[in-house]
């Protein structure tokens, strides 16, 4: 037997060697597909699944400048572990400056708009920068992690950015993560053992309480139904659930 077959469930070895299949035919369709990584528990397993598996994908994140200290430590986690880095992409300065000056440090807590603006700055726009030029971007979404995500298909037509998305792990558990994370000791943010099951910028991030649904923590003076950031906009839509076939003309 292999190691992932005698290390992990059968059932969850299955869904192993489908996710490294699936980012492997991403790879051969798109060649300059990157994943999207926020350094949390769903990305640490794609991450290792294409760094470990030798997939020819790119792997970046987004330093908003308000993270913290322990989600920046996973740079070095994935650099010593893997041999490989993360690419960073960070917000203008200017803009940051700009924001600040205009409505405060700490802006984000007075409305949703205001919080959305910040996102903007510091996640949506470096993000447009690392998605440009590309075909198809791959994230470590999941439908058991919010109200919005819950239609969340494994593959899409990207409405916001307008490009192909994959979500390889859109079907997985909670359960699935932690067990591959565990029996195959994949470097992961000590936040979550904190109580921090989803991780973002430090000021609206915190930990959950028992029973508390998985994104209480963030940005946790809002209702359910406006926490996403705008990297992911599209998630109230019903989206496609099929890859077409990229066309050789593309």
């Amino acid at each position: 037997m292999t190691t992932i077959e005698t290390a992990l469930d059968p059932a969850v070895a299955a869904r192993w060697r489908t996710l490294q299949a699936r980012l492997a035919e991403i790879a051969r369709l798109y060649p300059d597909a990157a994943l999207a990584s926020s350094l949390a528990a769903e990305d640490m397993v794609l991450t290792h699944a294409i760094y470990d598996g030798g997939i020819g994908l790119e792997v970046f994140t987004l330093d908003t400048g308000r993270l913290h200290a322990e989600t920046l430590g996973m740079l070095d986690a994935v650099q010593a572990r893997y041999g490989r880095g993360i690419t960073v992409y960070r917000p203008e300065a200017a803009a940051v400056q700009a924001y600040v000056q205009a409505h405060g440090a700490h802006a984000f807590y007075e409305s949703v708009e205001l919080r959305k603006a910040c996102c903007q700055i510091r996640k949506v726009e470096p993000l447009k920068r690392a998605l440009a030029g590309r075909g198809a971007w791959i994230t470590g979404q999941r439908r058991g992690q919010a109200a919005t995500r819950g239609e969340l298909p494994e593959a899409e037509q990207d409405p916001v950015f307008g490009l192909y998305k994959y979500n390889p792990l859109a079907a997985w558990s909670e359960e699935d993560v932690w067990h591959v994370i565990r029996a195959l000791d994949v470097p992961y943010n000590p936040l979550h053992d904190q109580g921090y099951p989803s991780i973002g910028c430090e000021p609206c991030t915190r930990a959950i309480r028992p029973g508390e649904d998985v994104r209480a923590g963030r940005w946790w003076w809002e209702s359910s139904d406006s926490k996403e950031c705008g990297l992911h906009a599209g998630n109230r839509v019903i989206a496609v659930a099929v890859a077409p076939v990229k066309s050789t003309s593309v």
